[in-house]
């Protein structure tokens, strides 16, 4: 198995540290609903894709807020795809860390999404808010809308072309953008609930290039609760820009 490049390692570090800061853990008296998708709690995840193994972890933390919850979840994305005989390499191809904070007393919550594919060598970091509405029937609705920046290595093959950056080292803005979407859930049974989670963003401003980056992206999943504590979940996501279907299998355990 190859070694992790250096650079995918340190970024995993700094963004790992996050997890660990001076914030107190919390470990509910209840275990949380795990069909909520603003449900907050700390948790430990696996996932088998078709481009390698995908690891979660997550912390929720106490906000000194009586109405406030709140957590930090890393996602490591791609490992060990070439051994696996997957499209990829054995390093992890991306990275993404969200912040999560919901006011569970008016449903409101708030996102700070970074992702980064070290693959084309471009991310993005957003900020969206969603509000929970009241469930009809089976569904339930959390509309989302939030704002963002893409960002991009000077070397990316996915910006602007013919742009002269010969010697250069650093990172560049390469866009603005607006996102909307919703995520939904849908009771089957007590223990088995289906999600779709369509997205749509748009470019606010930039270079043209960075056009290629937007438009819509679809998940669906179908999740099975194993007990108060576990689940398994399968996972579709298509769109406009993704290539092909990807698709995952995911364990997720809550403590």
């Amino acid at each position: 198995m190859k070694l992790l490049n250096k650079n995918k390692s340190n970024l995993t570090l700094a963004l790992a540290s996050i997890l660990s800061l001076s914030f107190t853990s919390v470990f509910a008296d209840e275990y949380q609903d795990m069909s909520d998708p603003m449900a907050v709690y700390s948790q430990a995840g696996l996932g088998f894709t078709n481009k390698g193994v995908n690891f979660k972890f997550g912390q929720a933390y106490d906000t000194r807020n009586d109405e406030t919850m709140a957590m930090h979840v890393l996602e490591v994305k791609g490992f060990a795809a070439e051994s696996l005989s997957l499209k990829g390499d054995d390093s992890f191809d991306s990275l993404r860390y969200r912040h999560f904070n919901v006011n569970i007393e008016s449903g409101l919550g708030s996102q700070l999404d970074l992702n980064w594919d070290f693959d084309n060598k471009v991310g993005s970091t957003s900020y969206s808010f969603i509000q929970a509405l009241p469930s009809i029937g089976p569904v339930q609705l959390y509309p989302l809308v939030g704002v963002g920046l893409s960002v991009a290595d000077v070397h990316s093959h996915l910006i602007k072309p013919g742009a002269d950056y010969e010697g250069s080292i650093g990172y560049t803005i390469p866009s603005s953008f607006a996102v909307i979407g919703s995520y939904s859930k849908i009771d089957v049974t007590d223990n088995i609930w289906l999600n779709y989670n369509p997205m749509y963003t748009t470019q606010l401003g930039g270079v043209e290039l960075a056009s290629d980056f937007y438009g819509w992206q679809h998940e669906v999943a179908a999740s099975y609760q194993i007990d108060s504590q576990s689940n398994i979940r399968a996972f579709w996501n298509f769109g406009e820009v993704i290539t092909g279907t990807d698709f995952r299998i995911e364990y997720n355990h809550q403590f």
